[in-house]
């Protein structure tokens, strides 16, 4: 199921855009929201958050700007009456922007391109990492990989049931990965749907393994760990 937030201080736009939606999507989870301010502070991740610019209080834009911060992966779209903030929407990743009066032929084919890309996303998130080793070739679920270290010249893949060695660099199996994984310290990376427990130096998961936090990573771990957290756990819960 999707996931669609409505913010608009105006109640007329709310309802109708929210109309709009359950043509498409009878049973589908809408929340409404008259403020940024109100979309701000809750904890509840959107697949898809419909956006109008000039509102009361925290306008559009530094909303948008505030979301994309706690959550990267949300479906941004603007709406509003002035053609002219169109370029203030490129600066936070927006998907698209409507202008009122909304035409509902419109809203449909952007809304419905908008759940593509939901789905484009969580495929991209499940997809499998490969592994070339000296003699076999490996295909592992990332959600079977409870973290990586780098060993010299090595790379070892712990999953639950078995370590996985392969030559290469950490950075460049990084990239295969989803952002359910965290770079911990300059030898891990670690699967934060595995992780029990922490302190400022080390990573506790939930088979009692542990790994290292560098110092400096600190307050960043804790943040992209809350973070998270607050998306739900990320696609393995």
């Amino acid at each position: 199921m999707i996931s669609i937030a409505i913010v608009d201080d105006e109640e007329i736009i709310r309802e109708q855009v929210k109309k709009f939606i359950e043509k498409r999507v009878p049973d589908g989870m809408i929340d409404t929201y008259a403020t940024g301010e109100a979309i701000i502070s809750t904890p509840k991740f959107y697949d898809i958050v419909f956006l109008d610019i000039q509102m009361e209080g925290i306008n559009g834009i530094d909303t948008a700007k505030e979301l994309r911060q706690k959550f990267e992966d949300i479906v941004l779209i603007f709406i509003t009456g002035r053609k002219e903030y169109v370029f203030d929407a490129f600066d936070v990743s927006a998907f698209h922007y409507l202008v009122k009066p909304l035409e509902e032929d419109k809203f449909s084919r952007v809304y419905e391109r908008a759940v593509l890309e939901v789905y484009k996303q969580r495929k991209r998130k499940e997809e499998p990492i490969f592994i070339k080793t000296r003699n076999r070739n490996i295909t592992l679920e990332q959600k079977n990989v409870l973290y990586i270290e780098s060993r010299a010249k090595k790379v070892e893949i712990h999953t639950g049931t078995e370590i996985v060695e392969t030559y290469g660099a950490i950075r460049e199996l990084q990239k295969q990965l989803n952002d359910s994984f965290y770079r911990c310290h300059r030898g891990y990376l670690v699967n934060m749907a595995f992780v029990s427990e922490y302190s400022n130096d080390s990573i506790v998961l939930k088979n009692g393994e542990t790994v290292i936090l560098a110092k400096e990573k600190y307050s960043d771990f804790v943040k992209t760990y809350m973070r998270y957290l607050k998306n739900g756990g990320g696609i393995f819960v």
